[in-house]
């Protein structure tokens, strides 16, 4: 027999109490993570605001049943908090998910949808891209109590891409640093103090072009990584040396705005990252730079500004001074996609 309601009580939706002048839900178990993960969950002091906190969050659990509904909310609470590049990548990968699960409620995937639509899906590449976002979606879903369990999590192994292995020599970074400017500032010197610096700090293209003058402080240059800014916020310095004081000097002597306040500068003295994730402008400088290189020096094989960020990860001593360099979090990434450099292995006798 259930137990009668207390006086008070009655009247109230299932599962509400009143307690110390103010309204309470108990939580069902295995809710919990969709009411911030409390057992009992405060709803307001009075009854117009408890009864428009329980329809707001009704709402939110309500509606999440099916793909469509867990996509509008991983898109509003979880992409909405990435860097502006990835919140772009985000949004294009979500739309063919949502075309294809939209309608679907989140308990019917299987393991075998997710292989149907790898293979049916002509960009391979973009489709396992797709399944990554979708999958961490309902590993979300999890943690905001719509579902219990990962549907397809350890199940599915969809094959990887490889990672590059282009890795850039000394003599090719001698090459172009040798590379003669036509001009006093900007484009060829521009790119040059950006090999230098990049290849002492390891920094991602974005973090570099948004240097300012004041992220450069007595005790090192003071980088807040993109891929951090809307998560964590954690910060980084990177400690001065006479290498990387030189490389510095370099990039502001190549500014065509000597009182930009950025290090890297258009011609007008902007960032060449813009607020939407692109920077075409410096694309363009890069392309051109690179163009000289294949067609003026020894350089026979192109490469990326990724492959350099690459270099200095494999020209760290350790694999722990790579990762701490580039930022990451993991050490497995450092050592799978950015340690290019064979393994130094030792005889026996």
């Amino acid at each position: 027999m259930p137990r009668a309601r207390k006086p008070e009580n009655q009247g109230l939706p299932k599962r509400w109490r009143l307690a110390h002048g103010c309204y309470y839900y108990q939580v069902p178990p295995g809710h919990e993570a969709a009411w911030d993960g409390k057992q009992t969950f405060r709803l307001g002091a009075n009854l117009p605001e408890a009864y428009k906190v329980w329809a707001e969050r009704l709402q939110v659990v309500d509606r999440a049943k099916t793909f469509a509904a867990l996509l509008d909310r991983y898109a509003l609470e979880v992409i909405s908090l990435k860097s502006v590049t990835t919140q772009t990548q985000n949004a294009s990968a979500i739309k063919p998910v949502r075309a294809t699960f939209g309608p679907m409620a989140l308990a019917d995937i299987k393991p075998r949808h997710v292989y149907q639509y790898v293979d049916r899906r002509e960009k391979k590449t973009a489709a396992r891209r797709e399944m990554e976002l979708l999958s961490h979606a309902l590993t979300k879903a999890v943690e905001w109590g719509y579902l219990d369990r990962h549907p397809f999590k350890g199940e599915v192994r969809l094959e990887g891409e490889k990672p590059r292995t282009r890795y850039v020599e000394d003599w090719e970074i001698v090459e172009c640093l040798s590379l003669e400017s036509r001009r006093k500032s900007g484009s060829v010197l521009a790119a040059q103090a950006y090999i230098r610096l990049k290849l002492l700090t390891g920094m991602r293209r974005g973090d570099m072009l948004r240097l300012t003058m004041s992220d450069l402080q007595e005790d090192g240059i003071y980088v807040e990584p993109g891929k951090t800014s809307g998560s964590t916020g954690k910060r980084m310095v990177i400690t001065w040396s006479d290498e990387l004081r030189e490389a510095v000097a370099t990039a502001k002597a190549a500014r065509p705005v000597p009182l930009s306040p950025y290090l890297f500068c258009t011609l007008t003295g902007e960032c060449y990252f813009k607020e939407n994730g692109r920077a075409g402008s410096w694309e363009s400088l890069w392309r051109n730079f690179m163009a000289r290189v294949m067609e003026e020096t020894r350089v026979a094989e192109h490469f990326t500004e990724h492959d350099l960020r690459a270099k200095c990860a494999s020209d760290a001593t350790t694999l722990e001074h790579a990762r701490s360099l580039l930022a990451h979090a993991d050490s497995k990434i450092t050592d799978r996609v950015y340690r290019r450099k064979p393994d130094l292995v030792k005889p026996l006798r």
